[in-house]
């Protein structure tokens, strides 16, 4: 018998508890407007699909967003946090408050389906373990899984540099996290 204490989860706790932080909001229509927000890195992501964006409070007047970076030392969170802040400003919103947190750690299952399908798309191999733990990586042209690494890191410290030896295309590889 399956009961609440005995399933496996399918999601980590941490993007469980985000996932549940917006469907209880009482401001939805502010997830909604920063869900046009997108990464500064990868233009086709926004920063919900990313797993960034983990909260939104109304306190008093104040707009209060919580994100979380992808590492410690991105360089796109103050960019991130600046097109929070336009974006919410655009709709009236004078006192935007962006606090970031460190913990929990930002994680790749975070990322939804959805990001990953438009990583592919942008030609980046979307982060991916198989069952020993060790990346698993297909060309995001192709779909070849008989790719080589060039470096550790591509085009962000958060990325490999890959090339498929079918087609020959260089892509960066999201790394698992």
């Amino acid at each position: 018998m399956v009961t609440v204490e005995n399933r496996i989860p399918a999601l980590p706790a941490e993007e469980h508890e985000r996932r549940q932080r917006r469907a209880a909001s009482p401001v939805p229509a502010l997830w909604d407007l920063l869900d046009e927000v997108k990464d500064p890195e990868i233009p086709v992501i926004s920063l919900w699909e990313l797993g960034v964006l983990q909260d939104i409070e109304q306190r008093g007047e104040a707009v209060v967003v919580t994100i979380t970076p992808t590492y410690s030392g991105c360089p796109a969170m103050t960019v991130m946090a600046e097109d929070i802040v336009a974006a919410l400003q655009v709709v009236g919103h004078k006192q935007v408050v962006v606090e970031t947190r460190l913990s929990p750690a930002w994680s790749t299952s975070w990322m939804t389906a959805a990001a990953q399908d438009k990583l592919r798309a942008w030609g980046i191999a979307p982060p991916a373990c198989g069952s020993t733990g060790v990346a698993v990586v297909s060309c995001p042209r192709c779909g070849s899984p008989d790719v080589r690494q060039l470096s550790e890191f591509g085009s962000t410290a958060c990325k490999a540099l890959y090339q498929c030896n079918s087609c020959a295309e260089p892509f960066d590889h999201f790394k698992p996290i």
